[in-house]
């Protein structure tokens, strides 16, 4: 039998219907990113895949406060980002995805892919501007990124590809898809947008966040590492 905290914690929308692990653990993930610093005010988005055929997930709505999400400011989206119900019928009453939802489905496309994560974190954004020209830059030699998924030594070298921002987020969704997808360059665990932040992924919403711990770790030390050596975000 529910408890009277689970029905209050519960989405009442029906075509979240069945989500209340997955909504849960995006609205701990909200407020646990929220008091990092990670996902502050209404920026991030999240999301993970709740049926694998046909492709669905449960998305972050537009503009809600990460730190403060309600079991409902959530949507059901299908392989091409729009909203369906429980039954993969098209819905319009559901909030407004976010406008990013197109890069979560491409990633979520994916079939180890079980969660997206968005975080604009201080080190994200002054990192994504430093190496935005180079279009990414490296990192190699510490211990943390063990922590990537199949990473078994500090020897490692992670490539993090910078792309460019923009509102035109299909055509930015292409992007990304071409990179992840080109056999011809290293692998890669997440992205960042420049003066946005950082997307990765996982196989579930434990891994996807492990991984945003590890970057945000790692962004941090390179960062502060640049800092003092007068290299973070040269002038124009």
């Amino acid at each position: 039998m529910s408890t009277d905290t689970e029905l209050k914690s519960s989405p009442t929308h029906p075509a979240l219907a069945g989500l209340n692990k997955a909504v849960q653990g995006l609205r701990e993930t909200g407020q646990y990113f929220f008091e990092r610093g990670w996902s502050v005010g209404t920026s991030s988005n999240y999301s993970v895949v709740v049926n694998r055929s046909p492709l669905q997930l449960v998305v972050t709505a537009s503009g809600m406060d990460k730190g403060r999400l309600a079991p409902n400011d959530f949507v059901r989206c299908n392989y091409d980002g729009n909203q369906v119900d429980a039954d993969n019928m098209p819905t319009t009453d559901q909030p407004r995805s976010s406008a990013e939802t197109q890069l979560h489905v491409v990633l979520a496309r994916m079939e180890d892919v079980g969660s997206v994560l968005h975080t604009h974190s201080v080190w994200g954004t002054l990192l994504s501007d430093t190496f935005g020209d180079a279009g990414g830059f490296e990192i190699e030699g510490y211990e943390m990124l063990k922590g990537l998924a199949g990473v078994k030594t500090h020897q490692h070298t992670e490539h993090v590809p910078v792309f460019e921002n923009t509102q035109d987020i299909p055509r930015l969704a292409e992007r990304v898809e071409k990179r992840i997808h080109d056999e011809s360059l290293p692998p890669i665990h997440g992205f960042l947008i420049r003066n946005h932040g950082l997307y990765t992924w996982g196989e579930d919403l434990a891994e996807a966040r492990r991984h945003i711990e590890i970057y945000e770790f790692l962004f941090e030390v390179v960062g502060r590492k640049l800092a003092a050596q007068g290299k973070l975000c040269p002038a124009k």
